[in-house]
């Protein structure tokens, strides 16, 4: 019955902080795996829009605008953009 109480903790943080971490960090992944297959329009955490143009070992080459192309790290690609922030 001493234990009860440890046990309850640790299913509260189960579920509130260590399933959704995991769940987060599966979807990044299949984000980042994303690169290559096609031409995915981007959102950086440095607050560039741009599409994938190549993938290096770590890097991607993002092209912002005609014949602008920027280097980026691979993990410094935040999100997809989707629906109405696609031009």
């Amino acid at each position: 019955m001493n234990l009860a109480p440890l046990v309850l903790i640790f299913v509260i943080f189960y579920f509130l902080l260590i399933r959704p971490q995991q769940k987060k960090a599966k979807e990044i992944k299949k984000m980042l795996d994303e690169f290559g297959k096609r031409a995915i329009k981007w959102f950086t955490a440095g607050g560039i829009y741009g599409v994938d143009e190549s993938v290096e070992t770590g890097t991607v080459t993002v092209k912002i605008a005609e014949n602008v192309r920027v280097k980026v790290n691979r993990n410094s690609i935040a999100t997809i953009r989707t629906g109405s922030d696609q031009e």
